[in-house]
């Protein structure tokens, strides 16, 4: 996505000193950093090890993408079976011989200066907070849900009106709304709001409105797996389905 600005590129790199930039340049130097933009989850001993040597040498470590702050869809698989299980179901053998963790957001194993969420990120909204920081700010964090910007747009509410399984309610706003804009349900690309969400309320709706346990389970998670709501649900939801939670 970053590489998408084109136009606005130029005129960024311009007014930075990029020290390493693998995506567009096989120049890499690993000095110490006023500010590191990191994407992707932690899912390897030797990712991990990466993460923490780059939080080592950087003033201000940024999170960029679900797959940074949340883990993504990739963590969907966590909470589901032990590393040893996947590891035999997969290879047949449970010698975990890749060093694999279960994925998780940059926050779980360092102090992070900032996130910007999404997948993919919006490509306006990682300007301004580019801009934002080499002006010595920090960018404004939203802390309210997609709905908000339903409402400043005077969109229909496509859960309430029409039954629509949109996430809207729980997932943190900055898109303005797109997806709903369009007659589209939110999916949860940007993850759920720290802090604030009510994932068990959202269940509760959702099954009200008709839709499957199962269905509604996966559709929490495919983004937001790692949070401790959204958890909660999933290790409720099983434990009831294998019968140890009761009716």
């Amino acid at each position: 996505m970053i590489l998408n600005l084109e136009d606005e590129l130029l005129d960024l790199l311009s007014k930075l000193d990029v020290k390493s930039f693998i995506m567009a340049s096989s120049a890499h130097d690993e000095t110490d950093l006023d500010i590191a933009f990191v994407e992707g989850s932690v899912s390897t001993e030797e990712g991990l090890e990466r993460l923490k040597d780059i939080r080592k040498r950087s003033k201000m470590l940024i999170a960029i993408g679900d797959c940074a702050v949340w883990g993504c869809v990739q963590a969907m698989r966590n909470q589901e079976m032990s590393m040893e299980e996947k590891m035999r179901k997969v290879y047949n053998k449970e010698e975990n011989f890749y060093d694999v963790l279960e994925p998780k957001g940059l926050s779980a194993y360092v102090n992070v200066d900032l996130e910007i969420p999404g997948c993919p990120i919006d490509k306006t909204e990682f300007l301004h907070a580019v801009l934002s920081l080499l002006h010595g700010d920090l960018p404004e964090v939203k802390d309210y849900p997609v709905c908000v910007e339903c409402k400043l747009n005077e969109y229909p509410c496509l859960l309430v009106e029409k039954g629509m399984p949109c996430l809207g309610p729980i997932i943190v706003a900055g898109c303005n709304a797109l997806c709903p804009g369009l007659g589209v349900d939110c999916i949860g690309c940007r993850g759920p709001i720290k802090d604030e969400t009510n994932a068990a309320e959202e269940l509760t709706i959702l099954k009200e409105k008709g839709y499957d346990e199962r269905y509604i389970e996966n559709r929490l998670r495919f983004f937001g797996a790692n949070f401790e709501g959204i958890a909660k649900i999933s290790k409720m939801l099983r434990e009831k389905t294998s019968g140890k939670g009761g009716e």
